[in-house]
């Protein structure tokens, strides 16, 4: 009976009743043999209790890493997506419920987790990370992605790195950054411009190869086929002048139904919604099993940023990316990616990246293959020397005056050793590039 009652006492902190949060004592009030001592402060409640959480995805990740951060006692936490509820998304999102299809993901997640634990605070916002400034993000301790797309990452990675004020320590904001890819994972803390980046680590992210376009032209074997087609060449050449967003629901459903029709006219079965969105956004199915795990080691992170409980990943010099697989059996490995010196993002911008080019592929061969180099992945790639701008997307005017060097060749434009530097409207951010001529 002393011990029940004992139990059911407060314990320190600024929670009037810390009883609930009692799995956390272990944690808060007796180190671990790899917590600093310098570092460490028993019952330190009140860093979580204040610390003020930005995730960005509501989706497979995002849904692990609300309930995660809610029930390891963080009170305010913010939440952007701009994505709403599909029924495919019921089987792993578990958030959601049937009745909650066509609603927000964002507004939904944080209704249900708000409604579970008791005290915590979760504000949504539905749209683009885009869509806020500088300030916005300048007001969180930390942010957690749950993203499934390359660009937003890089693009919230070149925001946080151009925040950085180097005589305020206040703009420096660690993200914590997930990622899954069927039964692979992994998670990363990152601190802008101390560690290595997002775009340091670009080349880990590759592309998918390209299906030839004279399959997708004259013989589509697969429904896969049918939905390229559709994306790459009956929008261009029935909306061209409608520039396509895959987030919009109207243009994947044209994509859907022209890609149903042509898998009619050539008897090939399988194109469904969910699939169109799935090719044409790049979406990896995903594993609700993958998800809490690597959902758990980024909250993890989390709370040991706010807490110092025990040694971080992403310290500087130290290990900052975590690998998961479990497709044959479990297993993690956790190593230092480097900082590049290169790199566009983070790098001093002393030293312009090299770039392999083909001296007699044209202009336009070269725009097309940079959205499929790992180490650039640019989609609308504006590119201009020292001298002269070779080809310019960003604007209308300016795409029809450098339209007419699309034809030429790449050494007739630049010389080796010259640099480039390519812009992309998606990245707040300038890529240079030197020249070397491909052997």
């Amino acid at each position: 009976m002393a011990d029940a009652a004992a139990s059911s006492q407060p314990t320190a902190g600024s929670d009037t009743n810390r009883a609930r949060w009692k799995y956390l004592d272990r944690i808060l009030n007796r180190p671990g043999p790899f917590t600093d001592p310098d570092e460490f402060r028993p019952g330190n409640y009140a860093s979580v209790d204040r610390a003020k959480i930005l995730v960005i995805g509501a989706g497979g990740l995002g849904c692990e890493i609300l309930k995660n951060l809610a029930l390891s006692g963080f009170k305010d936490i913010h939440v952007i997506d701009m994505d709403t509820i599909d029924v495919s998304n019921l089987n792993r999102q578990f958030l959601f419920r049937a009745a909650d299809v066509g609603s927000y993901k964002a507004e939904t997640a944080a209704r249900f987790v708000e409604k579970r634990v008791k005290g915590v605070k979760i504000t949504p916002y539905c749209g683009k990370i885009q869509d806020k400034d500088e300030s916005y993000y300048m007001q969180f301790a930390m942010i957690v992605c749950g993203l499934d797309s390359i660009e937003a990452r890089r693009w919230i990675n070149a925001t946080l790195v151009g925040m950085i004020d180097e005589n305020d320590p206040d703009t420096l904001k660690p993200l914590i950054d997930g990622g899954t890819e069927g039964f692979k994972g992994q998670a990363r803390v990152i601190f802008p411009t101390m560690t290595s980046c997002i775009e340091c680590q670009l080349d880990m992210h590759a592309p998918r190869a390209a299906v030839p376009l004279c399959t997708l032209a004259t013989i589509p074997r697969q429904p896969q086929h049918c939905i390229e087609w559709a994306h790459i060449i009956a929008w261009e050449e029935e909306r061209k002048d409608i520039t396509l967003d895959t987030d919009d629901p109207e243009h994947i459903t044209w994509l859907y139904q022209k890609a149903l029709q042509r898998a009619q006219e050539f008897n090939i079965p399988g194109v469904t919604y969910s699939m169109t969105q799935g090719v044409v956004k790049n979406i990896i199915p995903a594993i609700a099993s993958t998800n809490a795990i690597v959902a758990a080691s980024c909250c993890n992170e989390a709370f040991k940023l706010a807490t110092n409980a025990n040694p971080f990943l992403g310290f500087p010099g130290t290990d900052n990316y975590m690998m998961y697989t479990g497709d044959e059996s479990v297993y993690t490995y956790t190593f230092e990616h480097q900082k590049k010196d290169d790199c566009p993002v983070c790098g001093s911008g002393a030293v312009a990246r090299p770039l392999e080019v083909n001296p007699s592929a044209t202009l336009q061969e070269f725009v097309e293959s940079l959205a499929e180099r790992p180490e650039a992945q640019l989609k609308k790639p504006s590119i201009r020397t020292g001298t002269s701008s070779l080809y310019i997307q960003s604007l209308a005017d300016l795409e029809q005056q450098t339209r007419h060097n699309l034809v030429r060749k790449m050494d007739d434009l630049v010389e080796e050793g010259e640099e480039m530097v390519i812009t992309d409207k998606a990245f707040p951010t300038q890529f240079r590039y030197k020249v070397i001529w491909k052997k």
